[in-house]
């Protein structure tokens, strides 16, 4: 009877009813998750965020791997508990201390065969690396939701900064006939010190900087400057920076939620070596949180060395910074990105790895012999979720466009956005123009003030109109024209 009960029945002995239910549940549910996918995609077309749409994408074709390797599982699961290892070589590089006895002992089709002889991994273990690949896939998700929703939260208050550039008072404080030497400025006093000249006094400041205030308002000022003088004219300060550094963080989320071929044989190492008595997930947990500090830190030492090259220099109105890849390590901005994607991947799999084994085997597992082991880890990588999302994600937005080269897609979507509120605005005007309210009141009181005439008043609005739309249209032919060269292809996932 015992025998019976564990081996199970088949479909053969199982009510059709049953089969239609369960049937029944995973169709809708996939039904359900596809629409609610499809939805998701279509606001997101209908915002023109196209960046996180094809983020989307990658994030379902890495899902799709996932599922792909539950099915192999699923389908092979027969083969592989039929193939036989030596009890000796099965009893070496456990993940928990070895404990067998009479009562505890395991008995399979290999041990029935032969006593020395064990399955490889038997169908419980195959059916406990189903639900790791299931949890896996949901940490995928929930650790993208979170990095682009904590970082766009983060990046909400720079609206408001840059709408300040608009501002009457913003233009007097940044007087460009008012001259004076980039230390005694804001930017200057925030970045140069007595102590400056010494690489370690700069970096222990900014490794500390980063946890408070990591970028100041004159930050954002000073640097949206030095990339408007840059790579536009003068002309241009109503530029928006903010949605220009917004589209290409979404352009880089797109690599962000990827998984490369790399980073899979990666999870197979940190399998391979999840050993007793080793505790390299102990040290593993602090192997982002370190590459995390020491990105930030880099980060602000990037904007200090940027002031350093003008400490003696006069500006004129806003310091003048000049963006270079000289400040990057090894001359590449997207060295920075790559690191960032890397520390995020292991992170969402230590987390991954640790509710699995939570919920498998019970928070009194072996797995989780020191509580105090445990208990660190978990801080850690929630640590490390919302520091690098919140804090390091957004400076890193922000001080890579500091390069030698613009997000071509990026500033492409800005322009179009841009000529496309022009021609808007042009239309709405052209509109008030023919309006008979407009005709008899706007135009009748200007005669009888008598500052300007009909014709005169309506050439005036017209000139207007043109000028504003001339001026996008030149900026954009400008832009393809002088920075094509410039534009890069976001970076592909190592």
């Amino acid at each position: 009877m015992a025998t019976g009960y564990s081996s199970g029945y088949s479909l053969q002995q199982t009510p059709t009813w049953a089969i239609a239910i369960v049937s029944f549940i995973l169709i809708s549910l996939s039904i359900i998750l596809e629409h609610l996918i499809h939805l998701v995609v279509k606001w997101l077309r209908k915002h023109k965020k196209s960046d996180l749409v094809e983020a989307i994408e990658r994030l379902k074709s890495e899902l799709m791997i996932l599922g792909f390797m539950s099915l192999l599982l699923t389908v092979t699961q027969d083969a592989i508990t039929e193939i036989c290892i030596p009890v000796v070589a099965a009893h070496t590089m456990l993940p928990c201390r070895k404990h067998v006895t009479n009562d505890t002992a395991v008995f399979d089709s290999c041990t029935a065969k032969n006593a020395s002889k064990v399955s490889l991994v038997s169908k419980q273990g195959i059916h406990q690396l189903h639900m790791f690949i299931f949890v896996l896939a949901i940490m995928q998700i929930l650790y993208s939701f979170l990095t682009v929703s904590l970082a766009r939260a983060k990046m909400r208050r720079w609206k408001t900064w840059d709408e300040e550039t608009q501002t009457i008072e913003y233009q007097v404080a940044n007087d460009p006939n008012r001259f004076r030497y980039t230390r005694e400025t804001t930017f200057g006093r925030r970045h140069i010190s007595t102590f400056t000249a010494s690489p370690a006094y700069v970096w222990i400041k900014c490794f500390f900087r980063q946890f408070f205030h990591s970028v100041a308002k004159v930050d954002f000022l000073t640097l949206r400057h030095g990339f408007i003088s840059a790579h536009f004219s003068t002309r241009n300060s109503n530029f928006d920076f903010q949605k220009y550094i917004e589209q290409s963080l979404e352009e880089d989320f797109r690599i962000i939620v990827s998984i490369s071929p790399v980073m899979w044989f990666t999870v197979v190492i940190f399998l391979l070596v999840d050993v007793h008595g080793w505790h390299v997930y102990l040290w593993l947990s602090y192997a982002p949180l370190l590459v995390l500090l020491i990105l930030g830190a880099k980060l602000e030492v990037i904007m200090d060395q940027m002031a350093l090259q003008m400490k003696d220099v006069v500006t004129k109105g806003t310091p003048l910074v000049c963006p270079s890849d000289k400040f990057f390590w090894f001359g590449q901005p997207d060295f920075v990105l790559t690191l960032l994607h890397y520390t995020l991947f292991v992170n969402a799999f230590e987390l991954a790895f640790f509710i699995w084994v939570s919920t498998q085997f019970g928070i009194n597992s072996c797995y989780h012999e020191h509580k105090s082991f445990t208990i660190t880890r978990v801080v850690i990588a929630v640590a490390v979720q919302v520091l690098c999302s919140y804090v390091t994600l957004p400076l890193y937005a922000l001080v890579a466009q500091m390069g030698s080269q613009v997000k071509g897609k990026a500033l492409a979507k800005i322009l179009s956005q841009w000529h496309g509120e022009v021609r808007e605005r042009r239309r709405k005007q052209e509109q008030l123009l023919r309006s008979p309210t407009f005709g008899h009141t706007n135009l009748s009181s200007e005669w009888n003030k008598g500052k300007k005439g009909a014709s005169e008043f309506s050439s005036t609005i017209g000139e207007s109109i043109h000028s504003s739309e001339g001026e996008i249209v030149e900026e954009l032919e400008h832009t393809v024209t002088t920075k094509a060269t410039s534009f890069i292809d976001p970076p592909s996932a190592v």
